[in-house]
């Protein structure tokens, strides 16, 4: 039943391969719409495809978020199938592949069974916008999620919470020949990064989530100095992961208490900013379903029927915007679709072209068999 569905999908709607060509520098918008010029696409398309109710508000100036909703037989489940549209910078693609058929980003250069492209694979501000509309009854509600992430089309139904945190120690500078008279912001660095590790092990130490893994932190850049004199500043950037069930809140009090902590000296000050606030003041929260619900159950056996070997649950190596849908929608959902997220963003993104049909056709199995057909 499945294959002939893909058949009779190939011929009444036709799959379009041809890449949407977006200006670079575009801003990223989320919630199945795009940047100025993505969006237009998007709503367009979801007219030709039959949706009703096709509309659009932007979350900011030229970031539209564009919605449709497509009608089943009537009295099934309501799927939510939700992501953001990526347009990023293409800085250094054309130099990397110059000569090479994919020395234009935006050409969609089919390669050894994949398409090639920036950015091919990637799907973060317009969920923020689309969650008080779905509140108000102006985009549908739903009753399972699919968030449309790059997963090799595995099904990840947990992903990890986190928070960046930047650090900055002002001391007192003084000449290198008269150190006394000063206050050394990178030996107090030394001792802050010594307790940061140690922060991190007691992390790990706490245990691994099946899925997520263990939490931890990990620094990311250090500077300091650079003059003959006692060192008068030292900064450090760090992110914090953390396993479905732990507090940010409680983990970002934690953290704070382990840096000044760290600085013993007086005459040293200690500033703290955090400048990633998702669906947190801080940063982005953790978030779990179970995997033995049914329509994940569905949508895996639908997978595994258009691609042997996928469908599997995983949990999300990376933060997205899913915990919008699970914890302020109360929406189940997982992240799914073609594509590998350790590629994105890079020379190398690409989608290998058979996960992308069999995307499709999964994807056309499941809202049949879940939502009932029109």
């Amino acid at each position: 039943h499945q294959k002939r569905l893909m058949t009779r999908l190939l011929e009444s709607a036709g799959v379009d391969t041809q890449p949407v060509r977006v200006s670079p520098g575009d801003p990223t918008v989320l919630a199945a719409g795009g940047s100025a010029p993505s969006g237009i696409p998007v709503a367009d398309e979801l007219w030709r495809l039959g949706a009703t109710g096709v509309g659009s508000v932007d979350c900011a100036p030229g970031r539209p978020v564009v919605w449709g909703t497509r009608r089943g037989r009537g009295g099934g489940p309501r799927l939510l199938v939700v992501g953001h549209l990526d347009t990023v910078h293409v800085r250094g693609w054309a130099e990397h592949w110059a000569g090479d058929v994919r020395e234009d980003p935006f050409s969609g250069a089919e390669v050894d069974g994949e398409i090639w492209g920036e950015p091919g694979s990637g799907t973060s501000e317009g969920i923020k916008a689309a969650v008080p509309l779905i509140q108000r009854g102006t985009i549908p509600n739903a009753d399972f999620a699919i968030y449309v992430e790059p997963t090799r089309l595995q099904v990840f139904t947990a992903q990890m919470g986190f928070f960046i945190a930047d650090v900055v120690l002002t001391g007192r500078s003084a000449y290198f020949g008269m150190p006394e008279k000063g206050a050394d912001a990178l030996k107090a660095g030394h001792a802050l990064l010594s307790a940061l590790w140690a922060h991190s092990a007691s992390l790990e130490a706490e245990g691994e989530h099946p899925l997520i893994g263990r939490g931890f932190l990990l620094v990311t850049a250090v500077s300091s100095g650079g003059y003959i004199a006692v060192p008068e500043r030292f900064t450090l950037s760090l992110i914090r992961k953390l396993r479905p069930g732990e507090d940010l809140g409680a983990a970002r009090d934690a953290l704070d208490a382990v840096i000044r902590g760290a600085v013993a000296d007086p005459d040293i000050a200690v500033e703290i900013a955090y400048p990633a606030a998702r669906d947190h003041e801080v940063g982005g929260l953790p978030f779990e379903i179970d995997p033995g619900l049914a329509p994940v159950a569905l949508l895996q056996r639908s997978i595994a029927t258009a691609m042997p070997g996928r469908g599997d649950i995983e949990g999300a190596p990376f933060w997205s915007e899913g915990s919008f849908t699970v914890r302020q929608l109360g929406i189940p959902t997982v992240y799914c679709a073609p594509g590998d997220i350790s590629n994105c963003h890079t020379f190398q993104e690409r989608v290998p072209v058979a996960e992308y049909l069999a995307g499709v056709e999964a994807f056309a199995a499941f809202m049949a068999a879940y939502c009932g057909v029109a």
